[in-house]
């Protein structure tokens, strides 16, 4: 009998490969603590983390159509619509129909959605220095591009 533990990665069992190797379960761990950590600097805002991601977005992209924004901010499109409906109602987004599809709507950060998300973006790059400190820039690089790999390995969208 062959005691030797299987090295493909597809047939080991989660209990074989340990929740510390397991590069979802890390992911996400990171990812909850990075959003726990802005959450009192986003309540101070009135946002949460599907509003944040959305201003996040629109503080980069200008004009995207509610399908793609919902894919950029992570966010179902049922949350997100009531994140927009809170967000539109608060003056921090606007929305314009598509020019070319009048089914399309497409979203803008206001001036005050950009002030808002102006003053959570010193937390947000705090946040994320803290996730590299003690990581040389060579090695943050190459992690930031396996990512990128990553998500177009899995991806079900072109953005």
């Amino acid at each position: 009998m062959n005691d030797q533990p299987r090295l493909d990665p597809e047939s080991r069992r989660l209990s074989e490969i340990g929740l510390s190797n397991f590069a979802p379960y890390l992911m996400n761990r990171i990812m909850g603590r990075y959003n726990a950590s802005l959450r009192a600097e986003m309540a101070g805002l009135g946002l949460t983390t599907p509003k944040m991601r959305a201003l996040a977005v629109l503080s980069v992209i200008d004009g995207p159509l509610i399908r793609d924004l919902a894919v950029y901010a992570v966010v179902e499109q049922s949350t997100l619509s009531r994140a927009l409906d809170q967000l539109a109602a608060e003056g921090l987004i606007r929305r314009e129909p598509d020019a070319e599809d009048s089914r399309g709507t497409r979203l803008f950060a206001t001036d005050a959605g950009r002030a808002a998300f102006e003053r959570l973006w010193p937390h947000m790059a705090a946040a994320h220095a803290r996730m590299f400190r003690g990581i040389p820039e060579d090695e943050r690089r190459a992690f930031v591009a396996t990512l990128q790999r990553m998500l177009a390995n899995i991806r079900r969208h072109d953005i």
